[in-house]
């Protein structure tokens, strides 16, 4: 309720001051608008110039970047069409990542990306990125950049590079081509350098033992007694435990039905709570000894997963599914510490002080850069990588004298796309 009322508060003053602007006609030549969001601009674009300087690599940076897109393209279409195949064959439930609020990736309406300092770093980061290679190819390529901007509504959201239209419809499909991928490969490669920077800095961290209860199994000895998730272990009837190890020792020496004192640290404060232990589940275990119903936080399991996934070729792919993991499964993967202010940070053993702030950050700008990036490979207009299968098809068609087909099949490519995500978004509605 806090943040709602803050949230509230904020558009409210948002809307005045940028009414007032508007209508008052103040800073005409520094401040726009697009709808709702205003935008603070400057023509003082000059220092985009001494990129020029490097003209041959910058170049050369962007006929690889366009190559990569163009890949990444291929694969995503791919994937998509794969995704729409398997969801016709097994329809998922209109629920999690297929609700309204999580189709697109805004903080604080989607149910897995809140609105943190990471969060909002990592995303402005994203958009300035994309735009600054947009407008760095546009001078390496003699395109004029009239303003560049930053655009807000309510907290700052991006940046955004006006080039001149007119001279980038004049210039080479060549030159077109690298300055509309130049954006996605910057994400890229900066979603590259932080998931290389993460990889380093976990390495640094080490799992302790520490007894942190990641969960509860509903209506049994620890759920009955009040205890709850993210707490931690502190005593087992009087005496103090510093691992897993420890609680299960004693619980070797309990039988069903015994009366047990358990303390608990969380947020600070310590609670006791008694409960009567039950039996093992079949299903769970075959041990001897009481069942509080609890489970642990495994920090080694949550090493191991992560020391697989970097060294799986899809591996930052696959890191992309922690925050929807963490949220929606339950943290299942054990990993939501890259992303989410958690308590299982007391399970590991780090080299500074803000470490896990750090990583989150680098989490988040990794995973907005790559989110982005692949999103915007993807062949249809108005997306970077639709202009860019534009620029080819048109190509292709001039040099065999059919330049009448190129919009046709444009056209043809987009709309498929387009109803290839479409589908993936209705059909948990339909079938699911």
């Amino acid at each position: 309720m806090e943040w709602l009322l803050i949230g509230v508060i904020a558009v409210i003053v948002y809307a005045l001051v940028a009414g007032y602007i508007k209508y008052a006609h103040l800073w005409e030549d520094h401040v726009t608008f697009y709808g709702p969001i205003l935008a603070l601009k400057t023509e003082k674009v000059a220092f985009f110039d001494y990129f020029r300087r490097q003209a041959g690599f910058w170049r050369g940076y962007g006929t690889l970047g366009a190559i990569l897109v163009v890949v990444i393209s291929v694969v995503m279409s791919a994937l998509l069409v794969l995704g729409v195949y398997n969801s016709m064959m097994n329809p998922p439930s209109p629920e999690g990542i297929y609700e309204p609020q999580n189709i697109l990736a805004i903080p604080g309406i989607n149910d897995f990306i809140p609105i943190t300092l990471a969060v909002l770093i990592g995303f402005f980061v994203t958009l300035v990125v994309h735009e600054f290679g947009h407008a760095i190819l546009c001078r390496v390529e003699d395109i004029r950049v009239k303003s560049t901007g930053i655009l807000f509504a309510v907290i700052p959201i991006g940046a955004f590079v006006e080039p001149d239209e007119e001279e980038v419809e004049r210039a080479a499909r060549s030159s077109k081509i690298r300055m509309y991928g130049a954006g996605i490969t910057n994400n890229i490669v900066v979603a590259l350098v932080c998931f290389a920077a993460i990889v380093v800095l976990m390495g640094m961290a080490t799992p302790s033992s520490t007894p942190v209860i990641q969960g509860v199994y509903m209506d049994y000895p620890a759920d009955l007694a009040g205890i709850s998730p993210d707490s931690i272990i502190y005593a087992v009837n009087g005496v103090m435990v510093e691992s897993v190890t420890d609680v299960s020792d004693i619980l070797q020496t309990t039988t069903p039905g015994d009366a047990l004192t358990v303390t608990t640290l969380k947020d600070g404060v310590h609670s006791d709570h008694t409960l009567i232990l039950e039996e093992w589940p079949e299903e769970l275990s075959n041990k001897s000894g009481g069942f509080m119903g609890v489970v642990y936080y495994s920090p080694e399991s949550a090493e191991y997963l992560f020391n697989n996934l970097i060294k799986s070729p899809l591996g930052p792919l696959l890191l992309l599914y922690v925050p929807i993991n963490t949220v929606i499964d339950d943290d299942s993967m054990n990993l939501g510490i890259l992303a989410f202010d958690v308590a299982y940070v007391d399970m590991w053993e780090v080299p500074f002080s803000g470490f896990w702030g750090v990583i989150q950050i680098l989490f988040w700008t990794f995973w907005f850069n790559l989110a982005v990036g692949t999103f915007n490979a993807l062949p249809f207009i108005p997306l970077d990588g639709g202009y860019i299968m534009q620029e080819g098809v048109a190509r292709f068609f001039e040099k065999r004298g059919r330049s009448d087909l190129a919009p046709i099949v444009v056209s043809v490519i987009s709309s498929l796309m387009i109803a290839v995500i479409l589908l993936l978004l209705i059909i948990p509605y339909i079938f699911g």
